[in-house]
């Protein structure tokens, strides 16, 4: 089987669901078909992310544009420290740039503020920390980016939807030092159950991706074994994180009923229980 080939549509779901978090301007289908086919498997609701002011932008024009679709919109955790001190080998996505210090950050969050005021803007994200791919010099504008976003969600009533690579205890830390939102999303999940524990006591939800699949995720499942039922939803981050057994080929949101199942098993429940917390939880955390 080719890495690069489609998976199979999987059986379709009983209960209509949402992908809490994806970005379909990063898949090979266009919109129309990516959605077409995540309704034959009766996922219903997509959320799709924007992680710079462009693709913010795409986000919301493309929300805008279709009836299933809402949009999030933020400078994504490592996109904020290209742009204060460039990116002159253009790793990131929108080519080489110079450096722009702190006036392009400042009028890059300007550009989210007046998009997360859309209508069909549900959410400010993803925002956040990543430890992975962003140094210690990168970690002051990343943060003051976090906390901007942090107070564009709560100034527009919107969720704020976080990414967390290797940083946890500073994510917390941020959330409790900046005051967070009345809606928190922690898209892609990657704590342990102890951090679950700690985010469902503080009301936070958690998204859980094609990740919880894999056969080294025990801690994952742990964590998702304690977080209550209605903090889960469940989510792609297509076209990453292909959930087992089609891991390494491309994720689309028509693929939620194999994530969905397999979580379905980890709480002990039957799917249709699952789908319909999961629905319920996605309108309450984007409020649609």
């Amino acid at each position: 089987m080719s890495r690069t080939e489609a998976p199979p549509l999987p059986e379709p779901l009983r209960v209509p669901v949402a992908d809490s978090h994806t970005h379909l301007d990063m898949q090979d289908a266009t919109v129309e078909e990516g959605l077409a086919r995540a309704a034959a498997v009766n996922v219903t609701t997509v959320i799709q992310v924007g992680c710079d002011v462009r693709g913010s932008r795409w986000a919301a024009e493309t929300a805008a544009a279709h009836a299933g679709v809402y949009a999030a919109v933020a400078l994504h955790p490592n996109e904020a420290p290209r742009i204060v001190h460039g990116d002159p080998e253009g790793w990131s996505r929108q080519e080489a740039r110079e450096p722009g210090g702190k006036a392009a950050l400042d009028e890059a969050l300007a550009e989210i503020d007046k998009l997360a005021a859309l209508d069909r803007v549900r959410g400010v994200g993803e925002t956040g920390l990543d430890r992975f791919r962003t140094g210690p010099e990168g970690m002051a504008a990343q943060e003051e980016s976090f906390r901007a976003h942090i107070e564009i969600a709560k100034r527009h009533g919107k969720a704020l939807v976080i990414h967390d690579r290797e940083a946890h205890a500073d994510v917390l830390r941020v959330l409790a030092d900046a005051g967070a939102p009345e809606r928190t999303v922690f898209h892609c999940y990657s704590g342990d159950a102890e951090m679950a524990r700690i985010c469902a006591d503080a009301g936070y939800f958690m998204s859980f991706a094609g990740n919880v699949t894999f056969k080294n995720a025990q801690p994952l499942r742990d964590a998702l074994a304690v977080a209550p039922i209605e903090l889960v939803l469940v989510e792609t981050d297509a076209p990453f994180l292909t959930p087992a057994p089609y891991r390494g080929r491309p994720n689309a949101p028509y693929l939620i009923p194999v994530t969905l199942r397999a979580m379905a098993e980890v709480k002990g429940v039957d799917e249709d229980t699952m789908a319909s917390a999961i629905n319920d939880n996605t309108a309450r955390a984007f409020d649609y």
